[in-house]
């Protein structure tokens, strides 16, 4: 074990405290008029994205694309939950500029600072494209207990595997001068991009369903279950050393 990834684990123990402190003080916070609705979605859709995209892709990856897209995805679809109509022009593009940065700090620990700036910055315009022509995590919205997939979705995932493959392999072999890793990268990002998608835009009927029917009882309950695992992984720094595992 390295220093680098006893310190991922420890934060991410005293994260889940934090949001396991949150869950327990829900009526403090306003009960179903307060901010955890919108806290569960995005801490959901957040590990969701952090899992998908930093089992292939590295941690740091899973972790700036799970950040950034908890964050943005909460917001538009907890709006999408109360019937509003879409935010316009200038929110669109706020969202893509922050997934974008998240791209962009994922494909900078493999490349570089240019690589990843080139990259967030194609990946947000991509974006701010995409959402003009009706390309956005809120179309077909529908909440429900079961997983529920469109034509709409398919599409999107297809688009944004061929899209991301392409721009990924391109920037590879031009800005990083790596032509011999370029198509493998393209394809490992395409692929795990598009998949992610199309699993979160059928699991999301589910995610939108219990975010907004999960009863109080079960809020303090998680709570608990958070706090606890984030005790666990927070005594795993004591643990190597208790233990005597070498660290790297």
């Amino acid at each position: 074990m390295d220093h680098r990834t006893l310190a991922i684990i420890s934060i991410a123990g005293s994260s889940l405290d934090v949001l396991g402190a949150l869950y327990l003080a829900y009526d403090l916070l306003g009960g179903e008029h307060g901010p955890l609705r919108l806290l569960t979605r995005a801490v959901t859709y957040g590990a969701l994205f952090a899992v998908g995209i930093g089992v292939p892709l590295g941690p740091i990856f899973g972790i700036a694309v799970g950040v950034t897209h908890g964050i943005t995805l909460a917001w538009e679809l907890s709006w999408a939950s109360r019937g509003c109509p879409d935010p316009g022009f200038w929110y669109d593009a706020a969202a893509s500029a922050i997934r974008g940065m998240g791209y962009g700090v994922g494909a900078a620990w493999f490349f570089g600072p240019l690589f990843g700036v080139i990259f967030g910055a194609m990946c947000t315009v991509s974006q701010v494209v995409a959402y003009r022509i009706g390309i956005r995590p809120t179309m077909d919205y529908a909440a429900a207990p079961r997983p529920r997939i469109t034509r709409r979705h398919v599409w999107s995932a297809l688009n944004r595997t061929v899209g991301y493959s392409l721009l990924a392999g391109l920037l590879c072999a031009w800005v990083a001068h790596e032509p011999q890793r370029a198509l493998g990268f393209g394809l490992r990002v395409g692929l795990t991009i598009g998949l992610v998608t199309a699993v979160l835009s059928g699991s999301m009927p589910m995610v939108e369903w219990a975010a907004d029917k999960i009863p109080e009882r079960r809020m303090g309950v998680l709570g608990v279950a958070l706090i606890l695992a984030g005790f666990a992984l927070q005594s795993v720094q004591y643990w190597v050393t208790l233990l005597d595992i070498p660290m790297q």
